[in-house]
């Protein structure tokens, strides 16, 4: 029950950051030197106004007896802080006392108010407001003239509790301007959320109380990308909204903080399960369109989760960091994800960050090499080209995945280095494939979002490889996701209009996984559309996916695109498309990415490839 209360009383109380350990000593020397300066000049007081020995020395033990307790090493703050304010507090009590009741003497509690509020903590305020009010009136009663300097002493309980009210007043003044201080410089400038100083205090002191704590940490997806097109002004008032969104998901009492550029976090009084549930609350919020003045805009978020019980010290840092580290897996996921925080997490981590480090040279060392995929035309089974895709061998761990390095190379920029590598070593065999068997071989090659925005002229550097290896440019398939063309609008559109200017086909894949809708391929400037693999997999029992399908081919056939299945497995999936005239497909079932040599001889042998 007393615990209880306790708790609910702490609740209630205006409280800030906990200051850092080493500002805390500093002050709480000067403080102390200050009471035991404080201590030596009442001495000289008394000796001065006659009180003689006795009184003296009474007034230094009162005074300078408390810090022999402030000054022992391996106490706590609250011990240290309650210590030096008795020691003020007494040296109040006798000031009063050596003055007689003078009137002005009582200001020196508050100015001891404004001393012990250099310790930012409840603890003095509590100590000053009972000593004013026992010492008011329990001497206003025994000696009312060493107390009041008025009519006081007709009712000292009375002014006692004046006395301590007006003292009280004091002290929430000081713990107002403690926390509005606090509240200004803690805070992000931009969003006028938390900052990471004030989002780990607040941390610390909830799993100081011994709640059970989960943090979230939530980065935007490809952000970098906005202020790369749009600009900062429009990246700036993105986060705006995003912010005021994620305010609106969370409970009283929650906080919410930006703690990077594109970063955000959250603090979260419960478990795992309450975490999840804002978190999952923040992913829709997020991917909602957001209206800018240039136009509207949809960004979404990967966030991690991490609750205090899966800490073994209790650490606000350890808790971030787990959540960061639970963030970067679903990025690694796929972004615009949740993930909870397990065991294991760090040392994959610690993978992922050694890969990044090897992946910046794995081109120039020679590690990465071209498979090749064929496309086959439906409605024989020939190949009429093929997609160029990138591989890793690490000279130490062997070839690691696709779905594993690639998106830690698009997060480090190095995707951009793969990916021109990638273009030139596909045309480069390209050519060497249309010399040996004559026949009009495509090469299609996948750019990167990132090739847009951080890779310079992407016209340029086609044109040079196509110089370059003396590939047919009409024979060039360049493949975009359609994600990238509504995210990033009219900038990309015109690159990829430059590009068809020299001749090359584009295509969009993945299509009908992103936000846009069929009707949205009027404005494109693509070829091809290649029908993602998701659809594909539930053909041909999923009558919705046979009804999507027709309505993409049509709908393509209608503006002139050509249509390519990806993930082909099965006979009766090759059948199904070929009854829906989709022209061409890619899958497994006719053949998986190969290095150049095994793709080339079963070309040359001019064998099918579904055979």
């Amino acid at each position: 029950m007393l615990a209880d209360l306790r708790t609910r009383t702490v609740q209630l109380l205006p409280t800030g950051r906990r200051l850092p350990d080493a500002v805390f000593e500093r002050r709480h020397r000067a403080i102390v030197r200050l009471a035991l300066a404080c201590a030596v000049g009442l001495v000289l007081l008394a000796w001065v106004w006659g009180y003689g020995q006795p009184a003296a020395v009474a007034v230094f033990a009162a005074v300078a007896g408390p810090l022999v307790v402030a000054v022992v090493p391996g106490l706590s703050r609250a011990v240290h802080a309650a210590a030096t304010t008795c020691s003020l507090m007494a040296a109040s009590v006798a000031l009063v006392h050596l003055w007689g009741g003078v009137t002005e003497s009582h200001f020196s509690f508050f100015v001891m108010i404004g001393v012990v509020s250099l310790y930012q903590d409840w603890v003095p305020f509590g100590i000053v407001v009972v000593v004013v009010a026992l010492h008011h009136g329990v001497f206003g009663t025994l000696q009312p003239h060493a107390v009041f300097g008025h009519g006081g002493e007709g009712n000292p309980w009375a002014w006692a509790g004046i006395h301590a009210a007006f003292v009280l007043a004091a002290s929430l003044a000081h713990l107002s301007s403690w926390r509005l201080n606090e509240d200004q410089v803690l805070s992000d400038p931009l969003t006028g959320l938390a900052d990471r100083t004030l989002l780990e205090e607040v941390t610390r002191r909830l799993l100081t109380r011994g709640n059970e704590v989960s943090l979230l940490f939530i980065d935007l997806d490809d952000f970098k990308a906005v202020n790369d097109s749009r600009g900062h002004a429009s990246g700036d008032e993105l986060l705006l909204v995003l912010a005021e969104r994620l305010r609106g998901c969370v409970r009283p009492g929650d906080v919410v903080a930006r703690i990077g550029g594109d970063e955000f976090a959250v603090v979260v009084s419960g478990g795992t399960d309450v975490a999840r549930a804002v978190g999952e609350r923040a992913l829709i919020a997020l991917s909602l369109p957001v209206p800018l003045a240039d136009g509207t805009l949809v960004i979404h978020g990967s966030v991690g989760v991490a609750a205090s019980t899966d800490l073994t010290g209790g650490s606000a840092d350890a808790l971030l960091r787990n959540a960061d580290l639970a963030m970067y897996l679903a990025k690694a996921q796929g972004k615009n994800r949740l993930v909870v925080y397990a065991d294991g997490m760090a040392e994959a981590a610690s993978r992922r960050a050694a890969l990044a480090q090897d992946v910046c040279g794995a081109a120039a060392n020679g590690e990465l090499e071209v498979h090749y995929q064929p496309t086959v035309r439906l409605t024989d089974g020939r190949t009429t080209g093929f997609e160029a895709l990138v591989r890793w061998n690490h000279p130490e761990r062997g070839l690691i995945p696709p779905a594993e390095f690639i998106p830690l190379a698009e997060e480090t920029g190095d995707i951009v280095a793969i990916g021109a590598w990638v273009l030139r070593e596909a045309l480069r065999q390209g050519a060497v494939w249309t010399a040996e068997t004559g026949m009009p071989l495509r090469m299609a090659v996948n750019l990167s979002p990132r090739q847009f925005h951080d890779g310079g002229n992407v016209t340029e550097l086609v044109a040079a490889a196509l110089a370059e290896s003396g590939f047919p440019a009409e024979q060039l398939t360049l493949e975009v996701t359609e994600g990238v063309l509504v995210r990033d609008g009219d900038a990309v559109v015109a690159q990829l209009e430059s590009l068809r200017a020299l001749g090359v086909r584009i295509a969009i894949d993945d299509f009908g996984t992103g936000f846009s809708g069929l009707s949205y391929l009027r404005h494109l400037p693509a070829d091809i559309i290649k029908i993602d693999r998701s659809f594909v997999t539930d053909l041909p029992r999923g009558r919705s996916a046979v009804t999507l399908i027709t309505s993409i081919v049509e709908l393509a056939r209608t503006l002139g695109l050509d249509i390519v299945a990806e993930g082909v497995e099965t006979e009766d999936q090759r059948r199904t498309l070929a009854d829906l005239d989709c022209g061409s497909a890619q899958g497994y079932l006719f053949a998986r990415p190969k290095p150049a040599d095994r793709a080339g001889a079963a070309l040359a042998a001019g064998v099918p490839v579904r055979a």
